[in-house]
């Protein structure tokens, strides 16, 4: 890479930065513009398609360098979930977690993958399902930008931002059982490959990955709470130990060819298995910095790389409207119907509004940009799949950048419909004060329109006979305008009398006329004091 290549990379990407956090709180809490739209329109802006100044493909082999990019962002944003998550939340969450992992993923995969085998001419349903598998995890970058920040802690409850975080870290690294799944299928006959499939991926990918991240999370929250106990490490290496555990298993478990991706999730559970270096670091925000850091990066590396010209190719049958309505059906139906259908047996969701969040904002991101290069280099380029291997980056990149349309914009879209309803309520409240539109706040909740009071008082009826006298409840409903109830409020409050015979003469005051009305089991009375 030439001196001057690097130069130009380090001025956009550090003058980006450099803008974008002198603005990022009015971006992200205000406008609550998610980070990844942001950066993924820098990207285009100084890419190829306008300014030109960041073209990938003079770096070397792009696909390579997207694979090893790619990868590097996501071992590092799956253990940050990991580690983020409270104590043994893998056991606690275990049921929603299989669901979501299991049913949930298995859907999202077969609908994707029959989506694309409608929509993509010249494909059959495996190389469908091969495309599909790519974005078929949800992508933890994305999720965090939707989970974090003010809108999410005040919207949306901790439990389902928790178990959208914790899903999006586990299935990136399940994403190799159903790419595979396909590619061996398409390569060859169905006995060879399902024994390929389950000895190869299932258990040397997918269970090997898991032993090697439980057990190094384990030994390196061992070994580093005893170097802390013993005063061995300072603070700068104790909060970046989730990082290089991180690099290092990336390294090591990639060095056999395991998934690494998720091996770093499941140390990164059991690194923080008993909360102790979450809550050690909690305030340092190291994580923070580092995810925003490598978040902006990545997403103006895709902006930069989208390869526009693919997405109207005559050579691929590919035209811009086929993109368009399979992103739309794509991001409807993918996620949404499953988790509606699901969501009572995930104790995590607990109402359908919850099942609704959880199945929008199943985001596809910087993921399915690592396994489309991952079936690149599975799928030979002059093989009987060589037609589904050229559509494989227009389809991916489309389906991202329309998820980070879709996603980074329904926020702001519910914000600014939530604004609309609390202006028109407050003109109505101003120009009449009885008659009052509702107010919609929490996703849609009514809040009262007319200001009631309902209060129960004991009132004793004269007896009747020798017997004692038989108390009975009665219910008083006052109802007060905005006129009577500030003149009220201005007043010294009226004494609580047990009947109107009760009030003394000085008591009556015009100014603070109220309606009583009193019922019980015989008769309804109203009492104007």
């Amino acid at each position: 890479m030439a001196i001057d290549t690097v130069s130009v990379i380090a001025a956009v990407l550090g003058g980006f930065i450099l803008l974008y956090g002198l603005s990022s709180l009015v971006i992200k809490e205000r406008l609550y513009i998610s980070e990844a739209s942001v950066a993924i329109v820098c990207g285009i802006v100084f890419g190829p398609l306008c300014a030109k100044f960041i073209d990938i493909s003079q770096w070397g082999d792009e696909e390579v360098i997207t694979k090893e990019f790619t990868r590097i962002v996501i071992a590092i944003q799956v253990m940050a979930a990991g580690v983020a998550l409270p104590k043994r939340y893998l056991y606690k969450e275990l049921r929603s977690l299989l669901v979501l992992l299991g049913p949930v993923m298995i859907w999202m995969w077969l609908i994707s993958g029959l989506l694309v085998w409608a929509f993509i001419t010249g494909l059959n349903y495996l190389e469908a399902l091969m495309i599909a598998a790519c974005f078929t995890p949800t992508d933890p970058i994305l999720a965090n930008s939707i989970v974090q920040g003010k809108f999410a802690e005040k919207h949306v409850p901790l439990h389902v931002r928790q178990i959208i975080s914790c899903e999006s870290g586990a299935n990136d690294g399940l994403g190799y059982p159903f790419l595979f799944l396909a590619i061996y299928l398409l390569q060859m006959n169905t006995g060879a490959a399902i024994g390929k499939w389950a000895y190869w991926i299932m258990c040397y990918n997918v269970l090997l990955s898991c032993i090697i991240g439980f057990v190094a999370g384990y030994v390196a929250r061992k070994l580093l709470k005893y170097s802390e106990q013993k005063k061995y490490i300072d603070k700068e290496s104790l909060l970046v130990f989730s990082v290089a555990l991180a690099l290092f298993l990336m390294g090591t478990v990639g060095l056999i060819g395991s998934d690494d991706l998720l091996a770093c999730f499941i140390a990164g559970n059991s690194f923080t298995w008993d909360d102790w270096f979450r809550i050690e670091t909690e305030k340092a925000h190291l994580m923070e910095v580092v995810d925003i850091l490598l978040n902006l990066s990545v997403f103006v590396y895709i902006g930069a790389t989208m390869p526009w010209s693919l997405f109207n190719s005559d050579l691929l049958q590919i035209s811009v409207w086929r993109l368009v309505v399979l992103a739309i059906l794509v991001l409807i139906f993918r996620r949404l119907p499953i988790v509606l259908a699901l969501y009572k047996l995930i104790p995590a969701i607990k109402t359908w509004r919850e099942a609704v969040f959880t199945g929008w904002f199943g985001p596809i991101g910087v993921g399915a940009i690592f396994y489309y290069s991952v079936a690149l280099e599975s799928v030979p380029l002059d093989g009987p799949n060589a037609h589904a291997r050229e559509v494989l980056k227009p389809v991916i990149y489309f389906m991202v950048l329309a998820s980070v349309i879709a996603h980074g914009i329904t926020i702001p879209l519910f914000y600014i419909g939530t604004f609309a309803t609390r202006t028109l309520t407050r003109t109505s409240e101003s120009g009449n004060p009885v008659l009052q539109l509702p107010k919609f706040e929490n996703f849609g909740k009514a809040s009262p329109t007319i200001i009631e009071q309902v209060q129960e008082k004991t009132i004793v009826k004269p007896a009747e006979s020798s017997l004692p006298t038989e108390q009975q409840r009665h219910t008083t409903i006052t109802i007060l305008t905005p006129e009577e109830l500030k003149k009220r409020e201005e007043s010294p409050p009226l004494p609580d009398f047990a009947s109107e015979e009760e009030i003394p003469p000085n008591q009556h005051n015009t100014s603070r006329r109220r309606s009583h009305v009193v019922v019980d089991d015989d008769d309804c009375t109203m009492y104007l004091p």
